[in-house]
C-alpha cells in the first residue's frame, strides 16, 4: 500500500489543517441548500452532498486565504461555499448532458429523479452560489467567480462540438479543459488570495497554481480513463472511448496516426461505429504511439508549473502542502 500512503497525505493533512473552517463550509453549505417551498431542492442536493466528493475546491479557496494571512471575518467560508455549489450545479448538469448512471459509485441525480430535476436544482444552486458571493461584499470576488461560471459554461458547449470531432487539436482540448475543471480550480485559490488582501503578484501566483493543478488533474483523470483502477475513480475503463470523447491519449495518438489507424479513430470517435474489439485496439495504438506516456509528460509538467506558481506566495507549512498536492495529482498514475 506504500502508494497509497503516499496519496493521501497531502489532502489529509490540508484536510486536518483546514478542518475547523470546512466544519463552518460544511453547515453553510446544508444551511444554504435547503429550500422551503421546493421539497425537491434538498432531496436532490442532499445526495449530492452526501455521496461526500473530496471537497477539493473549497479546500483550496480556505487554504489560498490562509496561505495569505487571512484571519478575519467570514469571507472565506462564505467563498468555500460558493465555490461547491458552483461545483455541484456543474455535476448536476454535467450528468444530464453526458446522460450518465453513476457518480462517485452512486446512481445519479437524474436516474433517481429525472433530468427535470437535475437542470432546475442546478440552476438554483448556481443562484445559491450567487447570493454567497454577494454576501463577501467583494465587487472583485464577484467578477473572478461570474468569469469562471462563464468558462465553465463556454467549456461544456465547445466540449459538445469538439468531443468527437478528430480534427480537435491539443490548444481545443486545454481550452475545454479549462472550462471543465481548472476554471473553477483558479478561481477558488485566486478569490481566496484576493479576500485575504493579497497583493496582485500573489493573486496572479495563485491564480497560475489552481489553472495548472486543474489541468493537470483532468489530463490524469483522463488518462486514467485508459487503464486506471476502477475503484479508484468510479469510472469504468474505457467510457470516455465509449461515449467517444476525445481526450489528450486520443489526440495525441491522432496526430502521430498512418491511415489505417486514421481510419480507425474516424470510424469509432468520428462516426461512433464500435465492436466489442475496438477498446482493446485503440489501448495498443495508444501505447504504440507513445500517446499515453506522452500525456502523463504533460501532466506531470503541469504539476510542475503549479509548484512553480507557489514560489511568488508567502513561505508556510500550508504551501508545503499545497506543492505536495500538485505531485500528488501526477502521482495517482505510477
Amino acid at each position: 500500500m506504500g502508494m497509497n500512503e503516499n496519496v493521501s497525505k497531502p489532502l489529509d493533512r490540508l484536510s486536518s489543517e483546514l478542518a475547523g473552517d470546512m466544519a463552518a463550509v460544511n453547515a453553510l453549505i446544508r444551511e444554504r441548500m435547503a429550500s422551503e417551498h421546493a421539497p425537491r431542492i434538498p432531496e436532490v442536493t442532499a445526495h449530492l452532498v452526501e455521496a461526500g466528493g473530496k471537497r477539493l475546491r473549497p479546500m483550496l479557496v480556505l487554504a489560498a486565504a490562509r496561505l495569505c494571512g487571512y484571519a478575519e471575518g467570514q469571507s472565506h467560508v462564505l467563498l468555500a461555499a460558493a465555490v461547491e455549489f458552483i461545483h455541484t450545479a456543474t455535476l448536476l448538469h454535467d450528468d444530464v448532458v453526458d446522460e450518465s448512471q453513476q457518480r462517485r459509485g452512486r446512481p445519479t441525480a437524474n436516474l433517481l429523479w429525472d433530468n427535470k430535476s437535475s437542470v432546475l436544482v442546478g440552476d438554483y444552486l448556481f443562484a445559491r452560489s450567487f447570493q454567497l458571493m454577494a454576501d463577501t461584499g467583494s465587487m472583485q470576488v464577484m467578477r473572478i467567480l461570474a468569469n469562471a461560471s462563464a468558462t465553465i459554461a463556454e467549456g461544456e458547449v465547445l466540449q459538445l462540438t469538439a468531443a468527437q470531432d478528430v480534427a480537435t487539436t491539443e490548444d481545443i482540448y486545454i481550452q475545454i479543459v479549462r472550462g471543465k475543471t481548472a476554471a473553477l480550480f483558479s478561481a477558488a485559490t485566486e478569490a481566496g488570495a484576493v479576500v485575504a488582501g493579497a497583493e496582485a503578484v500573489v493573486q496572479r501566483a495563485l491564480f497560475d497554481y489552481g489553472d495548472a493543478l486543474g489541468i493537470a488533474f483532468q489530463i490524469v483523470d483522463d488518462l486514467l480513463d485508459y487503464g486506471g483502477a476502477t475503484s479508484t475513480i468510479g469510472k469504468n475503463v474505457g467510457d470516455d472511448f465509449r461515449e467517444r470523447k476525445l481526450t489528450l491519449p486520443v489526440i495525441k495518438a491522432i496526430a502521430a496516426a498512418d491511415a489505417d489507424e486514421r481510419a480507425f479513430w474516424e470510424r469509432t470517435i468520428g462516426k461512433g461505429q464500435q465492436d466489442d474489439s475496438d477498446l482493446q485496439t485503440a489501448l495498443e495504438i495508444l501505447k504504440r504511439r507513445g500517446a499515453m506516456e506522452a500525456a502523463r509528460a504533460d501532466a506531470v509538467a503541469w504539476a510542475e508549473r503549479a509548484k512553480t506558481a507557489l514560489r511568488q506566495t508567502p513561505e508556510s507549512e500550508l504551501r508545503t502542502i499545497l506543492s505536495n498536492l500538485a505531485d500528488f495529482v501526477v502521482s495517482r498514475l505510477s
